[in-house]
This record gives C-alpha cells, sequence and structure tokens, in this order.
C-alpha cells in the first residue's frame, strides 16, 4: 500500500493509502485498472478504470467528483434520454434473462463486425447527447432571461439569480421551434437542416410542420 495526500476535493491533512493493479477482467475481456483504497474516515473503497494510463491518485479524484455531477446525469438521463439506447439488434439471438451473454467469441467475424458497429452507434448516441447538454447548459448561462421569457410553464418557486435547468431550457426551445421552422427567426441554413431531417412518419415530426 502507498500513502499519500488525498486528493479528494475539500480535504486538507489527510493522508490515504491505496494499491493500484491492472488485472484482466472477465466481464470485458480485457484488462482494468483496480484501485484500492482506505481512507482513515471514510472507510474502503475499490475503484475500477478502463484507462490504464490514469494514475490511481486521478482515479481517486475523479471518483470524488462524481457526487458533484450526479445532478448532471439525472438531467441527461430524464431530459436528454442519453443513456436509454437499448443495446440491441436484428442479428443478435434473443436470450432469455440470467442466461449468460451472447458468448461473441463463438460467433463469425461478420457478427461481431456487427457489434462492433452497434457499439459505436451507442456511443455516438450518448456523445451526441452530452453535447446537446453542454449547448443547454451553455444558453442557461448566457441568455437565461430569454429562456424563463419563454418557458411557458410552471415552477414552485424561481428564484431571481438562479439559472434555469437543462429541463427548462427544453421546454423553452420546444416551445419557440414551431416558430423557427416557419422562418420568423432569421437562421436559413439551420432551419433547412432541420426540416431536411423531420421524420413525418412520428407524431412528433407531424406536429412541428403542422
Amino acid at each position: 500500500m502507498k500513502l499519500i495526500d488525498s486528493p479528494v476535493y475539500g480535504e486538507k491533512n489527510v493522508r490515504i493509502a491505496y494499491r493500484c493493479l491492472d488485472l484482466m477482467w472477465w466481464p470485458t475481456a480485457s484488462l482494468v485498472r483496480f484501485v484500492l483504497v482506505e481512507h482513515p474516515l471514510r472507510g474502503r473503497i475499490i475503484l475500477m478504470s478502463t484507462d490504464l494510463t490514469l494514475e490511481p491518485s486521478k482515479i481517486i479524484e475523479l471518483y470524488a467528483y462524481r457526487f458533484k455531477i450526479e445532478v448532471s446525469f439525472k438531467q441527461a438521463i430524464y431530459t436528454l434520454g442519453a443513456y436509454q439506447y437499448h443495446f440491441w439488434m436484428k442479428a443478435m439471438k434473443p436470450i432469455k434473462r440470467n442466461q449468460g451473454d451472447q458468448k461473441l467469441h463463438n460467433k463469425s467475424d461478420s457478427y461481431k463486425q456487427q457489434v462492433l458497429r452497434k457499439m459505436k452507434a451507442y456511443h455516438s448516441h450518448v456523445q451526441c447527447a452530452v453535447i446537446a447538454q453542454g449547448t443547454l447548459q451553455y444558453l442557461a448561462a448566457k441568455h437565461n432571461e430569454l429562456i424563463w421569457k419563454h418557458f411557458g410553464s410552471w415552477l414552485k418557486t424561481i428564484r431571481p439569480g438562479v439559472l434555469p435547468s437543462e429541463n427548462v431550457c427544453s421546454i423553452a426551445m420546444n416551445n419557440t421551434i414551431p416558430d423557427f421552422l416557419t422562418g420568423s427567426l432569421q437562421n436559413d441554413k439551420l432551419q433547412k437542416f432541420i426540416r431536411s431531417r423531420i421524420d413525418l412518419n412520428r407524431a412528433e415530426g407531424s406536429r412541428l410542420v403542422a
């Protein structure tokens, strides 16, 4: 075990012990960095990272910030649906619950390539949602008065000086997108880009162009 000054935010004059091991982890069939941590006040914990280049102290520091960003994770899940992409594809053989995994080592190369493409689609979905969330946060910080003006809904408490959440921003944007698409707001290129991608076979697409 190695002793270091705690990298956790807000902690001073605290020493923690850790041990770092790179071990093969069966669920991912790859090496994973395990960091065993002993904290004098918080107890023991085992942290994991698939990034083998991260220093153990950095892994501990990043994990501590998890509690600060849980609100953002909640918005990503419920407002943007960032992690609601279902990992499934037509070629995948159905399996019952608790019957293990797909056993990819027994599958053909073409099937494995399909799984890799699906993984890429899953990662792209999450990345696009995170970019969208960052855009909502930027709008909340820079154009909060405009967001509140077009919010058009009800909150129990709207405190002066408190920035709108990602959910409030998304509601305001939903309320203004029909006017935007009709051309009443000046941004022709973006209007054309969005209109060309509206799926009229879906109910929400029909409402946008109605």
